[in-house]
């Protein structure tokens, strides 16, 4: 990147900043992580320069037959990837891919049903602030008090009264496992479209971890990144019959020229999902995610569900007296990266919840095991006991850096 040291000293700086942070510290936020070299670099490449508004061979600029091959392969790899119908690989984000579904199928005032924020789910699905609970009436369905699972009886009787266009399946807090084909099931009972948005665990869907939505789901959506481990960007899978709707969503519906360097960059994330060895990638995500859960069940913090069958756990902070705020200062401060997060039932305000949000994908990447997984629960039960003390803060700093450096960031050292 000699190119930017030269033209931007400031941006230089700040990128070589956010490397160190990268390298010497460890990433527990449960929506990132780190891509291949391949990856990176096709994000760079010669085709930020170019315009692609369209399809593939109907495109509104010329020169394009060279994104056209790009495109098709993402797309295919996308299809073959997940058993899907078709793919649409053009949403920038998550959040389009979702606006590319509902506006495709949808009409203001139209009512769906989704998980409530407060219990796991996702801004875009009908939060109040939000797009999708601004234009839309929204129904939310949350987890059981006693045992924070899905309350599949509330779902259909959600569905039975409210008569929804569309369930929304998915969620970005949630620890377990999802049942889509029960969403099926309710949705089916009162002539409802089911959409998965797989955004969090389409990686472990990608690698045969957790069942797929595609078989039982008209829409799936995603991002490409957290445990897929591409590109920060989205995608939609679909049925053949919704394809034509949902193409004419994203373009032009609700986006211009897609970003053809992201769009490269997603066909080889999907190549990469392919191989073989991204089945042991999968599988060893949530092994070490089962055993850092054991690890701070042991050490005195409350999870929520009592464990995780995926990636990600949520910790209930408050029984070691802290918010989830200062968890994640304290922890931010050791070099431990994670996200303060409302808990289900939650009493504290969403700017300083009860818990903590904590992921395995990408330490996954970096290569680390069961002992490590071990060893990072060790220093997180530290650090919150110590959370006052600037000098314990201060040397599990200096070890996690030092720790941190044997297990290199792909594309990155």
């Amino acid at each position: 990147m000699s190119s930017i040291r030269q033209a931007d000293s400031e941006i230089w700086n700040a990128l070589q900043a956010e490397r160190g942070r990268q390298v010497d510290g460890l990433e527990l936020i449960a929506s990132e992580n780190y891509t291949s070299a391949a990856i990176m670099e096709a994000a760079g490449t010669v085709l930020t320069n170019k315009y692609a508004e369209g399809y593939p061979g109907r495109r509104y600029y010329g020169g394009c037959e060279n994104v056209d091959v790009i495109e098709n392969i993402a797309r295919d790899r996308a299809r073959e990837l997940f058993g899907a119908e078709h793919a649409n690989v053009q949403p920038h984000a998550g959040s389009q891919a979702n606006m590319a579904v509902f506006m495709s199928v949808l009409k203001p005032g139209d009512t769906i049903l989704a998980m409530d924020l407060a219990h796991g789910g996702h801004l875009t699905h009908g939060m109040h602030l939000n797009f999708s609970g601004k234009l839309y009436k929204t129904a939310h369905y949350g987890v059981r008090e006693d045992d924070h699972l899905i309350d599949f009886d509330q779902v259909a009787a959600l569905a039975q009264e409210h008569k929804p266009k569309l369930i929304i399946a998915g969620a970005s807090a949630y620890p377990r496992e999802i049942d889509h084909a029960k969403f099926a099931e309710i949705a089916a009972s009162v002539g409802a479209m089911l959409m998965v948005d797989m955004a969090h665990y389409s990686g472990l869907v990608a690698a045969g971890i957790h069942n797929s939505p595609v078989p039982v789901a008209d829409f799936v959506t995603s991002t490409s990144h957290k445990t897929l481990r591409g590109p920060r960007s989205g995608f939609v899978l679909c049925r053949s019959e919704h394809a034509a709707g949902v193409d004419r969503s994203v373009f032009p519906g609700i986006q211009g020229g897609p970003l053809m360097h992201v769009v490269a960059a997603k066909a080889i994330c999907f190549g990469e999902a392919l191989q073989p060895d991204f089945r042991a990638y999968g599988e060893q995500i949530v092994e070490n995610a089962r055993v850092l859960a054991e690890t701070l069940l042991q050490g005195g913090l409350r999870l929520v569900s009592g464990g995780t069958d995926n990636h990600l756990m949520m910790c209930d902070v408050t029984t070691v007296g802290l918010s989830g705020k200062i968890a994640e200062h304290a922890l931010d401060a050791a070099g431990i990266t994670v996200n303060k997060n409302m808990i289900p039932y939650d009493q504290r305000k969403p700017m300083d919840p009860s818990g903590i949000r904590i992921g395995t994908a990408a330490l996954t990447t970096r290569g680390m095991k069961q002992d490590e997984m071990k060893k990072v629960g060790s220093w997180i039960l530290n650090v919150l006991a110590k959370h006052d003390d600037p000098a314990s803060i201060q040397a599990a700093r200096a070890e996690i850096a030092e720790f941190a450096g044997n297990y290199p960031v792909p594309g990155i050292g």
